[in-house]
């Protein structure tokens, strides 16, 4: 993949429900699916379980995990139709970067259940 394609940002929040194997193969199985339709990955970011800003199908929380890719169009249609029909994604968001957009902020220390950090005096 051309490194001045576009690169976007998929977002997921996975079911907490669902075991943490299976919570782990839905993200692997994203990345074959980039990968078997000429996408190429850029980077992941596994945000842990956080709370939502409102709940979504009755959930509070929810696994989040932010996939950075070049994409083709085919490769975009492929995602969209997998996503809706895969069990334990309880939400998804797919979006375009603008050229010069920072890189995502690390969140996983700030995750539900994460060890505080320590404060020195």
């Amino acid at each position: 993949m051309a490194q001045d394609a576009p690169i976007y940002d998929l977002t997921l929040l996975l079911d907490t429900d669902a075991d943490p194997e299976r919570r782990d193969k839905i993200v692997a199985d994203v990345e074959t699916l980039i990968d078997r339709h000429g996408g190429s990955l850029v980077g992941r970011h596994d945000w842990g379980v956080r709370a939502t800003a409102f709940e979504v199908h009755k959930k509070a929380e929810a696994d989040y995990h932010l996939i950075q890719f070049y994409a083709t169009n085919e490769l975009l249609e492929a995602l969209d139709h997998t996503l809706k029909i895969t069990d334990g994604i309880i939400r998804f968001r797919v979006i375009r970067l603008r050229p010069g957009t920072p890189e995502p902020p690390d969140l996983r220390a700030s995750a539900v259940g994460a060890e505080e950090p320590a404060i020195e005096a």
